[in-house]
């Protein structure tokens, strides 16, 4: 019985120092650094179903690279904040900077940075 306890309790603990060590060494697309031997692209970026035309039945991040869009694979939707926000990704085509690689019809992003959105007209004017 206290065999069991001990084991339990080791198991438990192993499982969890597992977690958190796999949580840490995760690494984020939002704080990727470029590769410096690789070419930074900006590009737009929104929802690929609600403002880029893409086929679809979901919201999911992509990319338009010159008159092409692709789906973007390595980063979602919601990395960014809320897509059904006023700026969100499916109310808004934004810029990023990005790295990556069109693979089977799919952007695989390796470096992903969200460009600030550029002052309206308005606001400069005050």
């Amino acid at each position: 019985m206290i065999f069991k306890k001990i084991f339990m309790k080791s198991y438990f603990l192993l499982l969890l120092g597992s977690l958190f060590v796999f949580t840490a060494s995760a690494q984020s697309i939002k704080t990727a650094k470029p590769d410096p031997a690789k070419k930074i692209q900006t590009v737009e970026t929104s929802c690929g179903k609600c403002k880029l035309g893409l086929p679809g039945k979901t919201c999911e991040l992509a990319v338009r690279i010159g008159e092409n869009a692709y789906y973007v694979d390595g980063a979602s939707i919601d990395d960014f904040g809320d897509a059904h926000a006023h700026d969100g990704f499916c109310n808004a085509i934004r810029k990023a900077e990005v790295q990556g690689e069109v693979v089977n019809d799919k952007f695989k992003v390796t470096y992903f940075k969200l460009l600030p959105e550029p002052k309206k007209a308005e606001e400069k004017k005050n």
